[in-house]
């Protein structure tokens, strides 16, 4: 199974900081099509979850562009620039190259 750690658990930024979010894989999430399957979910209290990122680097539609997501092969970072209140929630990685899929839950 791939394992996935995610740091810091718990992280406090003061509105208009930089916050950011590492997630590293057991191994690679480097598909044999190129593709890189990591992605990254926002879940706050009475809502359900909300894809952020897919693929590492691509923003879902409608996903303000102070998040950003980087990283390759096992190593990832979610960035959120500019923090907004409205940021406050959970945050989990998630990679689907194989099964079990794994969701990192802090």
């Amino acid at each position: 199974d791939v394992v996935l750690t995610q740091t810091p658990l718990s992280l406090s930024v003061i509105p208009g900081g930089t916050a950011s979010i590492s997630c590293k894989s057991s191994q690679s999430l480097k598909y044999s099509d190129g593709n890189t399957y990591l992605y990254w979910f926002q879940h706050k209290p009475g809502q359900s979850p909300r894809r952020l990122i897919y693929l590492v680097s691509n923003r879902d539609t409608g996903v303000p562009d102070r998040f950003t997501g980087s990283g390759a092969e096992t190593d990832f970072t979610l960035t959120i620039s500019s923090v907004q209140a409205e940021d406050a929630g959970v945050y989990y990685c998630f990679q689907a190259i194989n099964y079990p899929r794994t969701v990192m839950q802090p």
